[in-house]
């Protein structure tokens, strides 16, 4: 067994749930609610379920990794990387905007960045 791998698909995992609870009550039904015009308002509604599934497939990966004696070390690297990017995006978002005290405004990027270092650390 992989302790990192496990430690990052369960952090993953995590980020799964809260980001289907969570930000299914604030984020999915306030857009769909909001004056948005129909066809971006469902694109958008698309791309929620587009990182639904991605969050939970690569959760699944990471776990299921974690208990193989040879982890593809392509995909961890991936997945990390895929991670890193999602963190990267939420910082350059959150960090423009204008708000006080905006990392905490958006935290998303606190549940993201750990699961790349743990990838990336399983790969060394």
């Amino acid at each position: 067994m992989n302790g990192w791998l496990l430690t990052a698909g369960g952090l993953a995992t995590a980020t799964a749930v809260i980001h289907i609870g969570a930000g299914g009550r604030s984020v999915v039904h306030p857009l769909l609610a909001g004056p948005l015009d129909a066809e971006p308002r469902r694109t958008l509604h698309a791309v929620w379920h587009l990182v639904t599934a991605d969050l939970l497939l690569s959760a699944f990966a990471l776990l299921a990794m974690a208990w193989t004696r040879a982890p593809s070390t392509a995909l961890v690297l991936f997945i990390a990387a895929q991670y890193l990017a999602y963190t990267l995006a939420f910082l350059a978002v959150t960090l423009t905007a204008s708000w006080p005290r905006p990392l905490l405004r958006l935290p998303q990027w606190t549940l993201l960045l750990p699961v790349s270092v743990c990838s990336f650390i399983s790969t060394v």
